[in-house]
């Protein structure tokens, strides 16, 4: 464990990013592994899930992200528990479209239908009249694309979803949705290890649109030696090194870190107190990365 320490409010340290209309500081919370084993079913320790969340905000968290197929529905669920009535600035981001059918088993579904009912779901479940940011979790190979997002726009001009997002996306299908709503989120696997959407990113900035980047620590083997020898040199951990890079790489990126563990979240809000020198930035950034392509 590093020797960074962190106090409250903490992450308003890293500074903040738009959503639209919304203004959030810049280092969230991802809620997938506050569910069971293979994302699926309950956590193990429910009352230690609704700590982390509560712990999570106190120190200045107010982004969370989620989804209804965590769980499935579980971590929506424990959101609501641990914090409802939400805190006036708190945003709550979930997705629909990808369904968890089993422990660490996905299936696609983003038809008109489906997403109707996800997004009332979601409604219910986290006690909402309107969610602040709703994401398609992917694109469905077997409905239209702008099927799919035809009926989040309605579901916005119903008053039930505030903000739209994209998940798990190419250029192509973010400019297809550019054309039918303004899309105000981006969330790619993305870290200094895992370039491949190094450009999509760059494009997020330029058109003021919020990236959010999954998967920190990326999986190159050469890129995580000299992580730790970084880390080693700032007396951190290799979490809040790849952290620290997100962070530096664009004012546009928002790292949701996540975790069922109390020690590891107070290490990633640690990371807001981590200044990373001009030449671990270099190094890290030089790193090698191969293409690593996802579906849609």
């Amino acid at each position: 464990m590093s020797t960074l320490t962190i106090g409250a409010p903490q992450t308003a340290a890293v500074g903040t990013v738009t959503l639209g209309d919304l203004v959030v500081n810049r280092l969230g919370y991802g809620t997938m592994r506050i569910t069971g084993r293979g994302i699926w079913g309950p956590p193990e320790n429910r009352l230690e899930a609704v700590r982390i969340l509560h712990r999570a905000v106190d120190f200045g968290v107010n982004f969370i992200d989620t989804a209804d197929s965590y769980g499935p529905h579980i971590a929506e669920e424990l959101i609501a528990e641990a914090l409802h009535p939400y805190p006036a600035d708190l945003v709550i981001a979930t997705k629909g479209g990808w369904e968890r059918v089993g422990p660490g088993k996905w299936t696609h579904n983003a038809s008109p239908k489906h997403l109707e009912e996800a997004v009332h779901g979601s409604l219910n479940r986290l006690r909402l009249d309107c969610i602040p940011l709703y994401q398609l979790h992917i694109p469905d190979p077997a409905v239209a694309f702008e099927a799919s997002i035809e009926t989040l726009v309605r579901l916005k001009e119903q008053g039930k979803i505030r903000h739209i997002g994209l998940c798990n996306i190419s250029m192509d299908y973010l400019e297809r949705a550019r054309r039918l709503t303004p899309i105000v989120s981006v969330q790619n696997r993305y870290s200094f290890a895992d370039r491949e959407w190094d450009y999509l990113l760059d494009h997020c900035d330029q058109n003021g649109i919020a990236f959010i980047p999954w998967a920190p620590l990326g999986q190159a083997r050469h890129g995580h030696e000299v992580l730790e020898h970084i880390a080693r040199e700032l007396d951190a951990t290799p979490k809040q090194v790849a952290l620290a890079w997100l962070l530096r790489r664009s004012p546009s990126t928002l790292p949701i870190p996540g975790t069922s563990n109390m020690e590891h979240l107070e290490e990633n809000l640690a990371t807001t107190v981590l200044e990373l020198p001009d030449d671990a930035f270099r190094q890290l950034s030089a790193v090698e990365h191969p293409p690593i392509s996802l579906r849609g």
